[in-house]
């Protein structure tokens, strides 16, 4: 393995980690050494490819972001019939939930304190065709005759209430981890169901 190679697998690795400690198990306050050590690397090797803990975090965050725009955007813009296209959106929603459980609850958090995050771009490439495909199947009569945000809240609701509430209903309810995620995977035909006539 060459110097550059060595120094990308080691970035990618503290990344990784990063992104594993911040939204898969909520240490959002996770100091560099900790990171570090999860990592198995030095605390220096941290300053030194990413300057601070918060630039690691900015990174991973923006990263993860721009991971989810890109699957949302091949899902909408595949060949899928659309009933299949809301049904891999939900998969897709239910996989990054269980592997980072976190990343919902932090983008909420984040927007609540006035924070705004750069998809106002990607939302205008991907809206105008998204209507355009909704009004398709209220035509068909796929879907209950509605304003298509009203469609895309209902979806968005019903996928990441439960992603966001988690904490709470997990209290509230007594679900343990094990529990909760089996009702996550149980959700996609619910959804389904919920918002789809035929």
């Amino acid at each position: 393995m060459s110097a550059q190679d060595k120094n990308e697998a080691t970035e990618e690795l503290i990344k990784s980690t990063a992104k594993k400690l911040f939204f898969g198990e909520g240490k959002f306050n996770a100091t560099t050494q900790e990171i570090a050590d999860a990592a198995g690397v030095n605390r220096t090797l941290i300053n030194y490819y990413f300057r601070s803990r918060n630039n690691l975090f900015d990174q991973v965050f923006e990263e993860a972001q721009m991971e989810e725009a890109k699957k949302s955007e091949s899902i909408l813009f595949s060949d899928l019939p659309f009933k299949e296209k809301i049904g891999a959106f939900i998969d897709y929603s239910m996989e990054m939930a269980l592997e980072y459980p976190y990343l919902e609850i932090y983008l909420v958090t984040q927007i609540n304190q006035g924070c705004a995050f750069n998809k106002r771009e990607q939302v205008e490439k991907v809206l105008p065709e998204f209507f355009k495909q909704i009004e398709m199947e209220i035509k068909k009569g796929n879907i209950r005759k509605m304003d298509p945000i009203q469609f895309i809240f209902n979806v968005i609701s019903l996928v990441n209430f439960p992603l966001c509430m988690r904490p709470l209903i997990q209290e509230s309810m007594q679900l343990d981890d094990k529990a909760f995620n089996k009702l996550l995977k149980d959700r996609k035909k619910i959804i389904l169901e919920t918002v789809f006539i035929n």
